[in-house]
């Protein structure tokens, strides 16, 4: 039994880096493809935590310290390539197709609650809460959301599993329905000149951002994610209502979009030690958590399912409407519901579809 505060971190770290390694050296498996390793960290946790693994108040002090400062600084370094000025670029058609999805994903869920929360437990809405802060931006909105509600181990536990069981069909139905674009574009009468263009320009300036990290990098992009979280936690003690998390993560939210206009946007490294401040801060989420509590699983389930339909009829008619193509969509929804870690997936999958389109247009070609 692990009683020491330092010694618990040392093993969360550990477990963590171990399951991450194993994702990376496997990550062609089947069983990676399913189960990522976020989730194994998750449920890892919670089963090393429901047989006693570790207790005591020096623990749980531990865990609450260092949760309440990786936060806010894990969401400066994830914003820091949100640059408003390129999303501005992408044009009308790909702005609405964002916005869409997220309407409609919010859509489904008051209609799914209202059809379930009969069955569901009474902090159903806080579940379903910091599951929409995940469907609409990805886990690390999550986290956060968490964070701002307080929500019980109970109701994490139930967010994760939706989020992971739910999320997984859609992005398999997502990428199945890839080949079959070009009668989408045609049945919605898309024109998908624009947003190649732009895609073409957003992919050199990226390259262009060195992808060398070196430890002075890291080194400042540490130091900028913790000072801006403690200035912001210092001005949040001065604002008003006991909201002092909502308040730091509101305003550190501002911060990392202001510095991602500045040179610092383009400091490697940002995207990579924002992943590894998550997946800690997953795992220390996980800590105290239960099996036990996790006694409504399949009507959860259920719920996300009804949400994701919800969503898809939705942005269906509004493609239909404003001809928008399969692409513009199917990323506009796995953004929202995977976050920046998900949506290159779908993208790579229709970029891998075209060239092998093509090259099979030309062989044919070539024989006739």
């Amino acid at each position: 039994m692990i009683t020491n505060g330092f010694h618990f971190i040392a093993f969360m770290l550990l477990f963590i880096g171990v399951m991450v390694w194993l994702e990376s050296k496997y990550k062609d498996s089947k069983f990676f493809t399913y189960v990522p390793a976020l989730i194994i960290v998750y449920f890892g946790t919670m089963l090393f935590s429901t047989f006693g693994f570790w207790q005591g108040e020096e623990v749980l002090g531990a865990r609450g310290a260092i949760k309440d400062a990786i936060l806010p600084a894990m969401i400066f370094l994830m914003l820091l390539r949100a640059d408003l000025r390129d999303i501005a670029k992408l044009g009308w058609k790909m702005i609405l197709s964002f916005f869409s999805a997220t309407i409609t994903i919010t859509i489904g869920f008051v209609i799914a609650f209202t059809l379930f929360k009969g069955i569901l437990s009474p902090d159903a809405p806080l579940t379903l809460g910091a599951l929409a802060g995940s469907w609409v931006g990805g886990v690390q909105n999550m986290s956060a959301v968490m964070e701002s509600l307080n929500l019980n181990s109970e109701s994490m536990g139930y967010t994760l599993l939706i989020d992971s069981i739910d999320y997984s069909m859609w992005i398999m139905f997502l990428l199945a329905m890839v080949p079959f674009a070009k009668k989408f574009n045609k049945w919605t009468k898309a024109d998908t000149s624009v947003i190649d263009k732009v895609n073409e320009n957003l992919t050199i300036k990226f390259d262009k951002i060195s992808t060398a990290i070196e430890h002075h990098h890291i080194l400042l992009l540490l130091g900028l994610a913790f000072s801006f979280t403690a200035l912001a936690q210092t001005i949040a003690g001065y604002l008003p209502g006991n909201f002092e998390t909502g308040w730091t993560i509101i305003i550190v939210t501002f911060i990392g979009l202001a510095c991602a206009m500045t040179p610092l946007g383009k400091i490697p490294g940002a995207p990579q030690l924002s992943n590894v401040l998550l997946y800690l801060l997953i795992g220390l989420i996980a800590a105290t958590s239960n099996f036990a509590e996790l006694t409504q699983a399949p009507a959860y389930i259920l719920t996300g399912f009804v949400i994701l339909l919800v969503h898809g009829i939705l942005m269906l008619i509004i493609a239909k409407l404003f001809k928008l193509d399969l692409f513009t969509c199917g990323v506009a929804s796995l953004a929202n519901i995977g976050g920046v870690a998900s949506a290159p997936v779908l993208a790579a999958a229709y970029s891998q579809f075209s060239i092998f389109s093509l090259k099979s247009l030309k062989t044919v070609s070539f024989k006739m």
